[in-house]
């Protein structure tokens, strides 16, 4: 199929071209300043939508600041237009740790470190770098044409179609096989030595920040929980108990003889299926009761004096009015309130459709009301008999402890020589457990854990196709097949061209990112964990694995699904095609990751600061809201979820790592920093005063970043050294060989040396004890936080955020307690 394209010896002419495969999925590759006024006009039109509507609606812009403790020190943002922005950088670390918790602070320290990570790099490539590959690569043999040098270093080799003029200032072909075959001592590649150079620098201070940052994180973590006392930080679960184990009081006496401390409650986990299927039910039960009693008050009312010898006076004596909902209106308040009119009033009863007998094929309509109400109370018959009843045993509990080194003693330690068999973990908080798979045995737990992580892999595969057909749909070969004068009138507007080359498949994959994570965040509540963060922990690693799949390796390593199995083929035959190839393809991609970046940081920030989705169904929730139940679930803060934003920032920061030391790589490196920049302030924004975070895993997600800032690592040495190795400095390509080895072996020293840390408490760092006594001066390191005493003493106190999040909680399954 012949397509025609711009000629860059003679402009104004055009000459055929003819699509291959690969151009029929390889995404668009021209001009970026397109994609910079796309970005450009959605952000800033978002952003001042958002400054606008947020002293306007702060049920939705500052719904978490509204319902929190004022002596938080969270301070309040003045509801001036720009106001706002000045006051909110002035919000400390101290104060995010002390009002948003340790997840939020490890979450923020990643956008922090990688700030000042890519300003660094930045400087060293756009001062040292750039201008030695403007020296080297010769203009003239790469026949740059008139375009701004930032159009020109991204694009793509003259292989790649629909190039608007001239091609890449540096492509992989200009130096062929009749040059000399190893070229590492040449001269005139000397910039070479430049590459292999600033691949170990950058290296070396990726690790450098990552290793610094993740002893700060450590520091502030184990002073933290130090310096707290929770239900949660004295109590540890106990799996794989043995069946004649299984009872409080054993459990008890096991724990006590081991000498670690005294044990104060065992919750032993039971099989509750079938009470929490009843309150499961009772709860929808409930929620078909109040819409049936708000329909029914909200009808218009008549009055009839013949009423009063009625006999449904307790009805019609429910006082009504304009519905306004309570916030603080429990199951057991008023569904609405109102001024009493001394008068009864008729109104139409709502009915409902039962169907009994043979198969339910028999029906008949009553009055709901009642109906709902002796449904509900039989309901709870059945629930307080089912309370009262004794359930099988299962080989979970929660084990308290009388503090919180004898609770870290347990944990860190072996306590069964039988393999299996009662195991030690930190527990969850008693808010996180999810009691539905408490009573799973721990076989059905694993299974179903492999069974959906199997699942989810295939699912990221079968992935392949609808992202090879949405790039190769977007392609002007496909629209050419398809759509012929579409594509040559396309061809002939430059414009228009790219729009649907440049900016639509930066859309189209930022759409999946988006969507991606519902699907995993579902399929990880069915795989068994016992706690809400260790399943936000797994939906980060799926989403993760999905985004840098699909959207790195599949465009830069294979280039197309049919092209995998032919590189791994060729990868066992040789074990450095697989670099080689990720060299090659990767400068393809430049426009492509570009754009990528440039609409997520500039875009989409904004739109994610707006709540765009929020904002867009509140008028349908609006209009569906019935009870005083619905109408305080529209103001409660939206949830805001790590794997939603956490996965697409590793991404950002891999790209970053790619393409910093290649051609034009600061251009990168400097939407990195505006990325990570204007990440830093939306989530610090929506994490202190518009969203709530109800999962608590202590800051783990930082084990997360740390291993994929390796991978990156890994993919960056790999691709430098396919580089050089295709510009024939084989010496150079060797030379990257002892930096890879050097960063696994400092992968494998993380785990050993960093990771136990993350996951426990260390004896030495609990400062204060069971009696609440003043930790000291230390609790909250100066080397970390200083300048602001009252939130550090704050700390010290113990009112952290954990802390209020779990006064008066304990572990036992709501169902055996719920009013």
């Amino acid at each position: 199929m012949d397509l025609f394209f711009e000629d860059a010896d003679n402009p104004g002419h055009r000459k055929n071209k003819t699509c291959t495969d690969r151009d029929f999925t390889q995404p668009g590759s021209t001009d970026t300043t397109v994609q910079l006024v796309i970005s450009l006009l959605l952000g800033v039109s978002a952003f001042f939508a958002f400054c606008a509507l947020r002293p306007k609606w702060k049920t939705l812009y500052a719904a978490r600041k509204r319902r929190f403790d004022p002596s938080s020190g969270v301070p309040a943002l003045p509801d001036t237009f720009f106001g706002w922005i000045p006051a909110l950088y002035r919000v400390t670390e101290q104060q995010v740790l002390a009002s948003a918790g340790l997840d939020a602070f490890v979450f923020l320290a990643f956008f922090k470190m990688s700030i000042r990570l890519f300003g660094i790099m930045f400087l060293f490539a756009a001062v040292v770098l750039e201008p030695i590959n403007m020296h080297f690569i010769d203009n003239d043999k790469k026949h740059r044409d008139t375009d701004s040098y930032m159009s020109s270093v991204f694009r793509t080799p003259q292989s790649m179609p629909f190039q608007s003029g001239g091609s890449a200032p540096w492509t992989l072909e200009d130096d062929g096989p009749d040059k000399d075959p190893d070229r590492s001592f040449d001269k005139a590649m000397g910039y070479l030595w430049s590459y292999l150079v600033f691949t170990y620098f950058f290296s070396m201070l990726t690790m450098y920040f990552m290793d610094k940052e993740t002893r700060r994180v450590i520091r502030v973590r184990q002073d933290y929980l130090g310096t707290q006392l929770t239900i949660t930080d004295r109590t540890f679960r106990l799996s794989g108990i043995p069946k004649d184990l299984r009872t409080e009081e054993n459990i008890k006496d096991l724990v006590e003889k081991l000498e670690i401390g005294k044990v104060e409650s065992v919750t032993l986990c039971r099989n509750w299926k079938e009470l929490d299927k009843l309150v499961e039910e009772r709860q929808a039960l409930l929620i078909k009761l109040e819409e049936t009693w708000s329909v029914y008050l909200k009808q218009k009312t008549v009055h009839n004096p013949a009423a009063y010898g009625g006999n449904r006076t307790n009805h019609s004596r429910q006082d009504h009015s304009q519905d306004v909902a309570d916030e603080e209106a429990g199951e057991t308040g008023p569904l609405i309130t109102g001024p009493s009119t001394g008068q009864l009033v008729e109104r139409r009863r709502p009915q409902t459709r039962i169907w009994y007998g043979f198969l339910n094929l028999q029906s008949r309509t009553t009055d709901a009301v009642d109906y709902y109400e002796e449904k509900l109370r039989r309901l709870d018959e059945k629930i307080r008999e089912a309370r009262k009843r004794s359930y099988d045993a299962a080989d979970l509990a929660f084990v308290t402890m009388d503090s919180i080194a004898a609770c870290q003693m347990a944990i860190q330690a072996l306590i069964d020589p039988r393999p299996g068999q009662l195991l030690t973990k930190p527990a969850p908080a008693p808010s996180d457990v999810v009691w539905a798979n408490t009573y799973s045995s721990r076989f059905q737990r694993n299974t179903r854990a492999w069974s959906i992580t199997i699942f989810v892999a295939i699912l990221t595969v079968i992935w392949l196709i609808p992202v090879a057909f949405l790039a190769s749909s977007l392609s002007l070969c496909t629209i050419k097949k398809f759509f012929p004068s579409f594509a040559s009138s396309l061809s002939r507007h430059e414009i228009t061209r790219a729009l649907i080359q440049t900016g639509l498949p930066t859309a189209v994959v930022s759409l999946l990112n988006a969507a991606v994570p519902y699907l995993y965040d579902y399929l990880s509540y069915y795989q068994g964990m016992l706690s809400r963060g260790d399943v936000a922990l797994s939906v980060i690693s799926k989403v993760f694995f999905f985004t840098f799949f699909n959207f790195f390796l599949v465009f830069t390593l294979f280039g197309t699904a049919s092209e995998i199995w032919s590189v791994l083929r060729e990868s066992f035959k040789d074990t450095t095609t697989i670099a080689s190839t990720m060299a090659a393809k990767i400068q393809n991609l430049s426009v492509f990751y570009l754009n990528f970046i440039m609409l997520q940081g500039l875009g989409l920030f904004p739109f994610r600061l707006l709540e765009f989705g929020s904002v867009a169904m509140y008028p349908i929730y609006r209009m569906g809201a019935k009870t005083p139940r619905d109408h305080a679930q529209m103001v409660e803060p939206p949830v805001f979820t790590y794997a939603f934003y956490l996965p697409t920032a590793l991404l950002v920061f891999i790209l970053c790592l790619v393409y910093s030391v290649l051609p034009g790589g600061y251009l990168v490196l400097l939407l990195g920093v505006v990325f990570f920049t204007l990440g830093y302030f939306t989530y610090k924004y929506q994490l202190l005063y518009a969203m709530d975070q109800p999962q608590h895993a202590t800051g783990g997600a930082w084990r997360i970043i740390c291993y994929r800032i390796m991978l990156g690592l890994v993919v960056f040495q790999l691709t430098m050294s396919g580089v050089l190795a295709l510009k024939f400095a084989y010496f150079q390509a060797t030379g990257v060989l002892p930096l890879l080895i050097g960063t696994l072996w400092y992968a494998y020293e993380f785990r050993h040396r960093f990771e136990p840390l993350t996951r426990f408490i260390s004896l030495r760092s609990i400062k204060r004890n069971e009696t609440g006594e003043d930790p000291g001066a230390d609790a909250i390191l100066d080397e970390d936080f200083s300048g602001d005493e009252d939130v550090a003493e704050r700390l010290r106190r113990g009112s952290t955020v954990d802390e209020d999040r779990e006064k008066g909680l304990r572990f036992v399954n709501p169902s055996l307690v719920v009013p």
